[in-house]
């Protein structure tokens, strides 16, 4: 697909499969893209297109789309206002919006935008969010200054001591993706992306309390940057959640299923 103008910068996207309404629009992680998904898939996206429409875009300053022009662009509500752009360019009404991390601020941030519109939510691994997110802010800042001094490979270095998450123990898959992942950027653009998640929250609480549509939420046990508390505190205020937690390799399995299942389910 030709790259839209939107709000400012050029994003890169990309759309296919069943011709069912609505379409799920779907949002990356922070540091991630189309491509690195398509290599490592936490939910195999192009099996889901065997079963619905699915719209897939690289956020701005991340793929093929333009570097942030500032990190406040990198907030998730700033993400959002972006993805409801698309959403509008492409002429979708009624949408099911979806994403990993970064993927799922923005799907709740932009829901709360336009909530008549919206059908259902896939919230993929959620991050940080509320009391416990000025905690992963101060980490982004001081993986930033490092990366701006002395590159990418010392946080590859720092990061192989971590444990993965859970599904992932006793394998090193993780990690590789992980560090190829962060290999494919570029420096600059790298800590720009991560100086603009130090603007980045959920939205509040009593706001999210509000959306009554389907939500299915897929949380992994044993990650930090994606604690299980912000899947449960998602599963007791969103009125209509269904939350996993996966600890195995075949519990992360079942995720692409899953979510065929549910979007299914509201695609008819």
């Amino acid at each position: 697909m030709v790259a839209l103008k939107i709000r400012g910068a050029a994003i890169d996207w990309d759309s296919g499969g069943a011709p069912k309404a609505p379409p799920l629009v779907w949002g990356h992680g922070l540091t991630s893209s189309r491509a690195d998904e398509d290599r490592a898939p936490i939910v195999d996206l192009h099996r889901v297109r065997e079963f619905a429409t699915v719209v897939r875009y690289d956020a701005h300053g991340h793929g093929a789309s333009s570097m942030l022009s500032e990190p406040e662009r990198g907030s998730w509500a700033e993400l959002a206002q972006d993805q409801i752009e698309l959403i509008d360019y492409l002429g979708i009404g009624e949408v099911i919006l979806g994403g990993a991390s970064m993927g799922t601020g923005t799907a709740l941030h932009a829901a709360l935008a336009i909530p008549e519109r919206v059908k259902g939510l896939v919230l993929v691994i959620p991050p940080t969010g509320w009391t416990e997110r000025a905690a992963q802010i101060d980490v982004y800042e001081q993986m930033a200054s490092i990366i701006e001094v002395k590159g990418i490979e010392p946080i590859i270095a720092a990061s192989a001591s971590l444990a993965p998450p859970d599904p992932y123990l006793g394998s090193d898959e993780y990690r590789q993706r992980r560090a190829a992942t962060m290999r494919a950027v570029s420096p600059e653009r790298l800590a720009a992306n991560l100086r603009g998640a130090g603007h980045a929250d959920l939205p509040r609480l009593a706001a999210l309390a509000t959306l009554t549509m389907p939500t299915l939420v897929l949380a992994w046990t044993g990650d930090t940057g994606h604690p299980v508390s912000t899947a449960e505190q998602l599963g007791e205020t969103l009125p209509n959640a269904e939350v996993v937690l996966s600890s195995t390799a075949d519990e992360l399995a079942t995720w692409t299923q899953r979510t065929i299942d549910f979007v299914s389910s509201l695609t008819g």
